[in-house]
């Protein structure tokens, strides 16, 4: 399994500027997804700690993407413990995500140098997960916590914050360019890049070509 440093992680994520966010408790199925996203230039992949036995799925996940997709980091989301977190680690995840900030995850993820995006939905709770040791910080539910006009205010007090936004990003045109020219670093991507028809006809094409207009059009945004 590929370990990633915290620095090699961050950039992975800044550079392509998506994150794919997607759980299927079918191993093949998410074989072909990982692979269609990274055909399609994504180098930072989060699965979603969602089901039953999904770390198990993840653990032979990560051993195949090893070999199958060697550039590529594999990360969990739906983190909200720190036993589930040091679980995760032990079975590769190179970077951590949450719904919400758990101190005892951070300090987990801090030993091992492991990224900890929690989510945060006020500039109070960004500052704590800062405090922390956060380098990346969710904001979640973005679409409910006020969009990109909010993450486009925690920038002026908090340039320094790095943000990614989660929930009501979409892989349109218009979508995107508002959250980047709003300042965020990455945005992460669930339902919207895999429609549940895409993955019942196993589209994969349709998938790798969702992710390399995202990428295209964010790098547009940031120019």
């Amino acid at each position: 399994m590929a370990r990633f440093t915290k620095i090699e992680v961050l950039t992975a994520m800044q550079l392509t500027g998506v994150v794919p966010v997607f759980y299927n408790a079918d191993l093949e199925t998410a074989k072909q997804v990982v692979k269609a996203c990274y055909e399609g230039g994504i180098r930072a992949f989060e699965f979603t700690n969602r089901g039953d036995f999904a770390h198990e799925i993840f653990g032979s996940l990560n051993k195949w993407a090893a070999k199958e997709c060697p550039e590529l980091i594999l990360g969990v989301g739906s983190i909200v413990d720190a036993p589930t977190a040091a679980l995760y680690i032990q079975l590769g995840a190179n970077f951590i995500v949450g719904p919400l900030f758990n101190a005892e995850v951070a300090k987990v993820c801090n030993r091992r140098l492991i990224p900890y995006t929690p989510g945060c939905g006020s500039v109070s709770e960004i500052g704590t997960a800062q405090e922390a040791g956060c380098d990346l910080v969710k904001i979640f539910p973005a679409g409910e916590v006020g969009g990109p006009s909010f993450v486009k205010n925690i920038k002026a007090p908090m340039p320094w914050s790095m943000i990614m936004a989660t929930g009501a990003v979409e892989p349109e045109e218009g979508n995107l360019t508002k959250w980047f020219k709003a300042g965020v670093t990455v945005v992460g991507m669930g339902s919207k890049l895999f429609p549940k028809d895409v993955i019942a006809n196993k589209d994969w094409t349709f998938i790798s070509n969702q992710c390399r207009f995202a990428i295209e059009v964010i790098a547009k945004a940031k120019e």
